[in-house]
């Protein structure tokens, strides 16, 4: 086993779970952080350190920070929605990524790989490419955090001499998860018939397990200052995903979501937008990310990615469907234990 300890930000999520165990299969020595220590299940058999700290909290993460060399950035708010979305996504996300990189100059950390995302790439050529720039839509502020989170990463690693890389996956899915990410629940209602409406918004699944190694190799083979794309290269609509799950699973009797114009889909999306001003419960749908995500294909080259880091996912059908079986045999078992 290396003598070298890694530290996973965020290690009772989806990705910062499936790195970890990935990391310890790899020999690696590891630590991660939690909010609450309490929450042992998805450590259960892990030979790992499980610290408390936050990302907002800077006394928290030097106590995580001391001794460690290589730092994978996972803990962020992933959330599309608050009530107040500029304080509770955007400033806790760009605060979070300042303090990561304070607290590693001061514990002598040596390589940080952050995860980012596709969402800050610009869309207005397609396929997506690191060299094309940044996102340019500034009417999300989950997306905004990103976009800037992801500049001020690669200007304070240069800053304070850390080898930095990127990392941007897209919509990841698949086992092993204890709560259920935006996009595994997202396949969880696929397999529940939940989506009757096709809004026109595509996806680009990729496996966690290919994310997870992906990182792996960002740390060992990425270049200081590099972005690189974790998804796969072309997009599955809506309708496509639904026709994967019900050929998969005929007993269920899954009907195609029907296509809906934008207007109505807008107006429906004004409504739940303010139902949820009430019950602070997150809309189903939302026009900002209509206004973003109608029609577009998320396509992304990945070649970069291909050469310098072996990135070769599984594809999105075969992770989608691997997903789908998963949340349908073992998700409830695995996380009753």
């Amino acid at each position: 086993m290396s003598n070298e300890i890694s530290l996973v930000t965020g290690g009772t999520g989806h990705l910062g779970n499936n790195l970890i165990r990935l990391l310890l299969a790899n020999n690696q020595k590891v630590r991660t952080t939690v909010r609450n220590t309490n929450n042992t299940a998805p450590f259960k058999g892990l030979d790992c350190e499980i610290v408390q700290a936050d990302i907002t909290d800077k006394a928290s993460l030097r106590k995580a920070f001391e001794g460690v060399t290589n730092v994978y950035a996972v803990a962020a708010n992933f959330s599309m929605w608050a009530k107040d979305p500029k304080t509770e996504i955007y400033d806790n996300n760009l605060q979070g990524t300042q303090n990561v990189f304070d607290v590693a100059k001061e514990c002598g950390v040596q390589n940080i790989v952050y995860v980012s995302s596709v969402a800050s790439l610009d869309f207005t050529k397609l396929p997506a490419n690191v060299a094309n720039g940044y996102n340019k839509d500034r009417r999300n502020w989950y997306f905004n955090s990103k976009n800037d989170s992801d500049k001020l990463a690669i200007a304070l690693g240069k800053k304070y001499g850390i080898r930095t890389v990127l990392v941007l996956p897209s919509a990841m899915v698949g086992a092993i998860a204890f709560k259920l990410s935006y996009s595994n629940n997202l396949v969880l209602q696929v397999l529940n018939g939940e989506i009757p409406v096709d809004t026109s918004v595509t996806l680009n699944w990729v496996d966690v397990k290919d994310v997870a190694l992906g990182m792996y190799n960002a740390m060992t083979k990425g270049r200081d200052g590099e972005r690189y794309i974790l998804a796969n290269e072309t997009h599955t609509t809506l309708q496509e995903s639904v026709k994967i799950a019900a050929d998969l699973y005929p007993e269920l009797k899954l009907k195609m979501p029907k296509k809906a114009p934008k207007w109505l889909l807008y107006s429906v999306a004004g409504l739940m937008e303010f139902s949820s001003k009430l019950t602070g419960k997150e809309p189903l749908l939302q026009r900002h990310y209509l206004d973003m995500f109608y029609g577009l294909k998320q396509d992304y080259d990945i070649r970069n990615s291909k050469e310098e880091l072996g990135f070769n996912p599984k594809p999105s059908k075969k992770a989608l469907e691997d997903a789908l079986a998963y949340l349908k045999n073992d998700w409830k078992e695995h996380n009753a234990i």
